[in-house]
């Protein structure tokens, strides 16, 4: 049921209290008034705390500065009034005795009564001696369908053809944003650039990045990786082509579910970091970066709030990737939390919801430690496949340093002797392969000259490999890689 449906229903039903979290209070409004005027016949009545009643000209002003007058007019109006009354940012009043008990007694009347009580607010804020009176209804973000007819709206007020193309990759770009960030951000794309151009979602996606930095739930990754960018892991790369098309219009008409996810497990610089972000390059997707260590707050509830807001947030924004870093860090957390079930609960939710969507968000999640990972979340309908990505076997380390070499020395790649670093540098990861060709470079630059052979293998021998000085956590990852129950990332083994 969408939120017209489920709003006009409560209204219909006689819920006294009704309770909107959103940000977007002017689209709400315009909802709210349609709703009011075409479903129900009521009058609609809007407070705030500076300027009090508004809609109505003979109250107009009344209730300014005064929560609890607000609500006394409620009571004053004749029972047979049809009536919408809506207090914008009422939860910051919602502490008082007065208050709380007011809307109890209101609560109780209104049962019989054509009106509704309506709060909004851009946060959940609602006393535990009013969860039973007040109805929570979470007002979404505009779907891709609202944005194309808003889009359409403006550029019709321009009074210029632009090609449908455009408008379309547009209006993807904007997905996530409200109507009125949406507003704001063409207005800074037609202040640049005097028009909208192909080049315009690409503004868009960067001033989304700022926007959604700014819910400090989410980070907006550009993404400029290729599967040039990481050597080896072949079998993922095979993966990830087969499904290069998962999200397109042709594998929906084609009856393809979304795909939901992958897990990465494996030693610490392997590549699995950059793995999400060539996922998210390769199949021309947005990246959203999730940090469980943001979700927390000190206030009870809040945590979970941000988890809800978070998957709102991601969905809002589908098709997308969401890359969750080292989420075996989470669940440790969880083991060993003394929050009073908090952390077990955000995870329960994620999990719950990793399960059960059905939008086209794909998560890519990576982990270090499998041991933290509780089963649940290992079996098969979480996530399409796990990959156990293990350190590169000879044949990818030369891959490994050819990509590096060719980052660095494009023109040079031919004067080093690669397969005698790789030989060399057994149990050594991709990272610290990266920081061998990068201290070779180093001692060259300190004796103003170009770097050499001598300079890589004098690095390679300095520095010692974290698979020496962990080798008991590398056992344990690679005795559970042997289990069947994964797939590994590498063809060479």
């Amino acid at each position: 049921m969408n939120f017209l449906n489920e709003f006009v229903l409560l209204l219909k039903s006689r819920y006294p209290i009704i309770y909107i979290c959103t940000n977007e209070e002017e689209r709400i409004e315009y909802l709210m008034r349609y709703c009011a005027k075409k479903y129900v016949s009521r009058t609609y009545n809007s407070w705030d705390f500076v300027e009090g009643y508004q809609e109505n000209p003979n109250d107009s002003g009344f209730a300014a500065r005064n929560p609890l007058e607000a609500l006394e007019l409620i009571e004053k109006m004749t029972s047979e009034t049809p009536a919408l009354f809506v207090l914008k940012d009422y939860d910051n009043f919602l502490k008082d005795f007065s208050i709380i008990r007011k809307l109890k007694n209101l609560s109780r009347k209104l049962k019989t009564q054509p009106k509704n009580i309506v709060i909004i607010s851009s946060e959940i804020n609602i006393p535990d001696s009013l969860n039973e009176y007040v109805t929570l209804l979470e007002f979404p973000l505009p779907k891709y369908s609202e944005i194309l007819e808003e889009l359409n709206r403006l550029i019709s007020s321009m009074q210029k053809q632009i090609d449908k193309e455009i408008v379309y990759n547009l209006a993807t770009a904007c997905q996530g944003l409200s109507l009125e960030r949406i507003r704001r951000v063409l207005s800074k794309v037609i202040a640049k650039d005097g028009e909208i151009n192909e080049k315009s979602p690409l503004l868009v996606l960067q001033e989304k990045r700022q926007i959604i930095q700014q819910t400090q739930l989410l980070e907006f990754c550009l993404t400029n990786k290729s599967l040039e960018d990481i050597g080896g892991l072949d079998n993922f790369k095979d993966w990830l082509k087969v499904r290069e098309r998962a999200f397109s219009q042709e594998a929906i008409n084609y009856g393809l579910p979304y795909p939901k996810g992958l897990l990465l497990v494996g030693v610490q610089g392997t590549g699995k970091s950059i793995a999400a972000k060539i996922l998210a390059y390769e199949w021309k997707l947005p990246l959203l970066r999730l940090d469980f260590g943001r979700l927390f707050a000190s206030l009870i509830g809040q945590s979970e709030q941000r988890v809800r807001k978070m998957i709102e947030i991601a969905e809002a924004l589908s098709p997308c990737v969401l890359w969750v870093d080292e989420i075996d860090k989470a669940f440790a957390g969880a083991q060993s939390s003394g929050d009073s079930g908090t952390t077990s609960r955000v995870l329960s939710t994620f999990i719950t919801w990793l399960s059960e969507k059905t939008s086209p968000v794909f998560v890519v999640a990576t982990a270090n430690n499998i041991d933290y990972i509780p089963a649940e979340i290992l079996r098969k309908g979480r996530f399409d496949e796990m990959f156990f990505v293990n350190l590169p076997t000879r044949e990818e380390r030369e891959d490994i340093f050819k990509v590096h070499l060719n980052k660095y020395r494009p023109e040079g790649v031919k004067n080093f002797q690669i397969s005698l670093f790789s030989e060399l540098t057994k149990e050594f990861s991709g990272a610290e392969i990266e920081q061998v060709v990068i201290e070779a470079m180093r001692i060259g630059f300190n004796e103003n000259r170009e770097f050499d052979n001598k300079d890589m293998v004098i690095s390679i021998q300095n520095l010692v490999p974290l698979a020496r000085t962990k080798s008991k956590e590398l056992d344990l990852l690679k005795e559970w890689s042997e289990s069947g129950n994964v797939t590994n990332a590498s063809k060479y083994r």
